[in-house]
């Protein structure tokens, strides 16, 4: 498996946090992968097999070659239906708002089609990207076209944006009412706008990060005891990180490593 980050075009940091890609043989095919959500979307092109995507009750459909998916509120398990290669723009939590035609709370674990986003607009843009030789050129594309789409950097939500970056400077462990307090807005005003830009509540995304926040220093073995990882993100108790944990996960802590879950860690541990 070849997982690589590049770097976003100065005009676009503050939309998208990162471009992507994965490239892998058919030894990984079937074998399914957990993803947790960490509350961003992200644009996602198929130039390889497409991944089969899995629910609860057993059944499965075949993703989209060229979709965004919206924001995650619980583990996603996805398998590679055989060669995989993928290149994606992940965006910042508030960070698709400006591109998306339609409120981004509709969009909520969905992989949505880029031709229902963008119609027309969709056709040529998908096939430039996939016929294109290389990575560093399907980006440029990609950068391109989100560049066209955006009218003004002032297009993204200064409330929404302004709550995101707190959220992120404390790791998620910020009370809405704190959140409110901060920014110097009514409770009702900031939820309804977060969830307009962002498809999430203040509280959901503060979860999110709250638990990347854990899976990073669960990767990275950075506690002594479940117990003292749990206090050290916030939570009130382990009884609480363990509900979390299993909200997002769908397993306990003790599990989410035990298992074959490469792509979950890989992602868990980007910048």
């Amino acid at each position: 498996m070849n997982y690589q980050q590049y770097e976003v075009t100065e005009s676009l940091q503050p939309f998208v946090k990162c471009f992507w890609s994965l490239e892998a043989d058919t030894s990984a095919t079937g074998e399914k992968q957990r993803i947790v959500p960490d509350g961003c979307m992200e644009m996602i092109f198929h130039y390889g097999d497409l991944y089969n995507q899995y629910f609860e009750d057993g059944s499965h459909i075949v993703q989209p070659r060229c979709f965004v998916f919206g924001q995650i509120t619980s583990p996603l398990e996805i398998a590679p239906t055989g060669v995989s290669g993928i290149i994606a723009a992940r965006f910042h939590p508030d960070g698709f708002a400006p591109f998306a035609p339609v409120p981004v709370s509709k969009m909520e674990n969905k992989a949505v089609p880029l031709k229902i986003i963008f119609s027309d607009d969709a056709d040529k843009f998908e096939q430039e990207v996939l016929s294109a030789p290389t990575n560093n050129e399907r980006i440029k594309l990609i950068e391109n076209f989100l560049i066209n789409k955006l009218n003004t950097p002032e297009a993204a939500d200064r409330i929404s944006k302004a709550s995101v970056e707190i959220l992120l400077s404390y790791n998620g462990q910020v009370s809405v009412y704190e959140l409110a307090e901060e920014l110097n807005i009514n409770r009702r005003q900031l939820e309804r706008k977060f969830s307009s830009a962002i498809g999430l509540s203040p509280k959901q995304l503060s979860k999110v990060i709250r638990l990347q926040s854990t899976l990073k220093m669960l990767e990275q073995k950075k506690f002594s005891s479940l117990t003292s990882l749990a206090y050290e993100n916030g939570y009130y108790d382990q009884a609480h990180f363990i509900k979390d944990f299993r909200e997002f996960t769908g397993v306990s802590p003790k599990e989410f490593y035990a298992g074959n879950l490469q792509m979950s860690a890989l992602f868990a541990s980007a910048e």
